[in-house]
């Protein structure tokens, strides 16, 4: 009986038994009705083999009993309990039976399972095989056509054979040849590009010691505002740092030279189509302004594609940010104008302070908004970089920041339009604006925009607008 009994303890039957009546209690609704009938014959298969065991035990046990050991026992608990569970009338086959036939049945069921899974991987694998024999028979007939077209090309005389090899040599030769002309001019090409960029570096120098000697030698010349060099943050400095002060020297004065020279550029072909004057003015300021909007924009975004394109192979003294500046101080023609000149008309286009004419397009200024799209972005590698000073109509006027129109009121206190944004590095101001000031400013003065915002293109007129110019 202990041998029986150690064998019941060690094998956790009742465990077994109460665990999987626990899993089929979770999954009693997620399972289909074949399935769970399954879950509850293994229960019952499950208890009467235990039942076995302990009824074993308990013949064992009686026997070691003697004759009359536990016959109180067994009457008083086993009898009555008998009694009550199959007090019903017997089936015509003995409990062995039945238990025999629903084992059968089950074990017939599982092979029927394992006969239908068998079946359905067996006609997969078929499926499979008659794919691969479908795909076989394809290439066999593609082979064979090609065999006989190839049958059909070696029809060629032997002559021809030979013309062609030697013909096949000679376009070697040519290409060849083709290619290290083509390296030559690459070369060529290269150092011509290296030569145009000296030469401008050059020339926009001289341009700047020009100016600066016309100024020493004028009788009242501009006051020069102090400006704090940006720190060397590294022991070896950049070429972006180097060139700093020529960069921020150039930058300013082609911001002088775009007042100068593309604004009323602008302004002599605005007024052919516009014949307000204050109209033209406010929008060659908003050009402006737009124009360092975007360019600010597009900097950015080029500085975040930089980094993150150096960020797996820099390595040096200089920070990630110092060598993202620096590489796009080097290639600052990789920047995107035309986009931001797409930018700078699109938002012209929708903004409500404009009034012009339907008839035309504001791709007539596109020389200005790209030169300063050009500058803004490269004052966008200084540091700090350059911005423009915030305006807005009916301020305060600002001598500090801005000059007065020849035709404004100089005793008016407020400012009735911006013609020129003022230039700023920080608190300072390196180049004024230009504004106009007149009494009686009210917001009903501005002009609402024209019935139909929206402009085609096509309908601009065709003329040919001042050449661009290069700065860089």
């Amino acid at each position: 009986m202990s041998d029986t009994l150690r064998r019941l303890t060690n094998t956790s039957s009742f465990s077994v038994l109460q665990d999987k009546l626990e899993t089929w209690h979770s999954d009693y609704h997620t399972l289909s009705c074949d399935q769970n009938l399954n879950r509850c014959c293994e229960l019952i298969e499950l208890t009467a083999k235990i039942q076995s065991q302990l009824f074993a035990i308990l013949n064992q046990t009686a026997t070691e009993g003697g004759q009359y050991g536990g016959v109180d026992t067994l009457k008083s608990r086993l009898l009555p309990w008998l009694g009550s569970c199959f007090s019903m009338a017997k089936p015509s086959v003995s409990d062995d039976t039945s238990l025999q036939l629903m084992q059968d049945s089950m074990e017939k069921d599982r092979k029927l399972r394992e006969l239908s899974l068998c079946h359905d991987s067996d006609m997969q694998k078929m499926e499979a095989q008659l794919f691969e024999q479908i795909l076989l028979a394809e290439a066999q007939n593609e082979l064979d056509d090609t065999k006989n077209k190839s049958a059909t090309t070696l029809l060629a005389t032997e002559d021809e054979i030979i013309q062609l090899r030697a013909d096949l040599r000679a376009a070697r030769d040519e290409v060849e040849i083709y290619k290290r002309k083509l390296s030559a001019i690459d070369d060529y090409e290269r150092q011509i590009h290296l030569l145009r960029d000296e030469v401008s570096y050059l020339t926009k120098e001289k341009a700047l010691l020009q100016e600066r000697l016309v100024r020493s030698r004028s009788p009242s010349p501009l006051p020069r505002l102090s400006r704090t060099s940006s720190p060397i943050r590294s022991e070896s400095p950049t070429r972006a740092q180097l060139t700093h002060s020529s960069r921020h020297a150039r930058l300013v004065s082609r911001f002088s030279d775009l007042y100068a020279v593309e604004r009323l550029e602008a302004q002599t072909i605005l007024r052919r189509y516009v014949d307000d004057l204050d109209m033209v003015q406010k929008i060659i300021f908003i050009a402006a302004v737009e124009s360092f909007r975007v360019a600010k924009l597009a900097y950015c975004q080029f500085k975040l594609r930089v980094r993150k394109t150096l960020a797996s192979t820099h390595f040096g003294p200089e920070s990630l940010e110092d060598a993202a500046v620096d590489y796009i101080v080097r290639n600052l023609d990789l920047y995107d104008v035309q986009a931001s000149v797409n930018d700078v008309i699109n938002a012209m286009n929708v903004n409500p302070r404009i009034s012009f004419p339907p008839e035309t397009d504001f791709v007539l200024i596109s020389t200005l908004i790209r030169e300063t799209c050009r500058a803004a972005f490269a004052m966008q590698t200084l540091e700090p970089p350059l911005e423009l000073a915030f305006a807005s109509d009916g301020e305060l006027y600002n001598e500090f920041r801005y000059r007065r129109s020849y035709d404004s009121e100089f005793s008016a206190p407020l400012v009735l339009y911006h013609v020129w944004p003022a230039l700023m590095e920080g608190n300072i101001v390196l180049v004024k604006g230009e504004a106009v000031t007149r009494r009686g400013w009210t917001r009903s003065r501005s002009r609402s925009r024209s019935a139909s915002p929206v402009r085609s293109r096509s309908l601009s007129p065709s003329r040919s607008l001042v050449s661009f110019r290069n700065i860089y």
